[in-house]
This record gives structure tokens, C-alpha cells and sequence, in this order.
């Protein structure tokens, strides 16, 4: 995918009712776009995601967006370059352009958080990766398979500027 320069956007404001937004299920997760690159001229990027207990991204960074959580509920750990975070509702992390990070949701309950990015462009990827979700909730067997979804971010996620570059964190004892 290529980026484009941010088009001249009418002045108005965008509102989404609770449970309004495009929903997509992807990483055995719910993702609700509440703002998309379309929608801000390309400019940010917002989602609010749940995830449940024991997801766990590889080690990967961005080529392009900078990333920002914001934790709602639940727990997680997070490595961001050398650094490990243990964060937990109410915790915030930025993560600048280029930073190698990956995290695993700890815990007994899901995580329910905010996902920024600037540039909003990778917010896309979700839903190219994943399917539309037909409820409100984490998929489960309507979801897809796990290797057909591996499958499909290994050949979408590069056109993003997404580079895997080692193995998730390993299950906390």
C-alpha cells in the first residue's frame, strides 16, 4: 500500500455512537475503527481493540506509523526495544516509528484498549487481514483459522511496513 499526501478535508466534526464503528475480528480480536486514515486525511489512525488472554504479537516494527496504547482494561506486557513494561488500566505507551516491540495480554480477562498510529494508514491492515465481525465480541469458531490468518498477514503486512523481526514473548509462569 502506498501512502498518500493528505487530501484537503471538509471542516466537520466525525462523531461514532458507542458500537457504530467498522468492526473486523483479526488476531482472534475485535478491532472497532473509530477513526480512520479516510476519515482524518491520513493524518491518525484509532482504534479500540479487545484482545484475550495469552494474544501475543511477534517482535516487529513499524517503517512508517508511530503507535500509541492506552490501556482501558485488563493487563499486558510489553517490550518496546530493550525495555519491558507491565501495564495495566490507565497506562499509556508511545511508540516512536521504528521501534522493535512486541506484547503478550496476561491475566485471566481480556484487554480492552486504544490504538493510535500516525500516520493512520496501518489501521487498514486490519481489515484487510481479518473479516468483518458479525457481533460485537471476540471471535471464536466464525472467526479465521489461525494459519489462513498467519498466512495472510505474512503476505499483506510488509506492504505496510510491517517487518517481523523475532518470536513473541514467551508465556509468563
Amino acid at each position: 500500500m502506498t501512502q498518500q499526501t493528505t487530501d484537503a478535508q471538509p471542516l466537520t466534526a466525525l462523531y461514532r455512537p458507542a458500537s457504530s464503528a467498522p468492526a473486523t475480528w483479526a488476531m482472534g480480536s475485535l478491532f472497532e475503527q473509530l477513526l480512520s486514515a479516510r476519515d482524518s486525511g491520513g493524518a491518525l489512525g484509532m482504534s479500540l481493540v479487545t484482545q484475550p488472554p495469552g494474544t501475543a504479537t511477534p517482535l516487529h516494527r513499524h517503517t512508517r506509523e508511530a503507535e500509541v496504547f492506552f490501556l482501558l482494561d485488563g493487563s499486558m506486557t510489553y517490550q518496546a526495544g530493550e525495555q519491558t513494561f507491565h501495564l495495566s488500566a490507565g497506562d499509556f505507551i508511545w511508540l516512536p516509528v521504528g521501534l522493535p516491540h512486541r506484547f503478550r495480554v496476561s491475566g485471566w480477562t481480556p484487554v480492552r484498549f486504544l490504538g493510535l498510529t500516525t500516520p493512520g494508514y496501518l489501521m487498514a491492515l486490519y481489515d484487510e487481514v481479518g473479516i468483518p465481525a458479525s457481533e460485537r465480541r471476540l471471535p471464536g469458531s466464525d472467526g479465521l483459522p489461525m494459519g489462513e490468518e498467519i498466512a495472510r498477514w505474512n503476505e499483506i503486512g510488509p506492504r505496510y511496513g510491517l517487518q517481523v523481526v523475532g518470536p513473541p514473548l514467551p508465556a509468563e509462569d
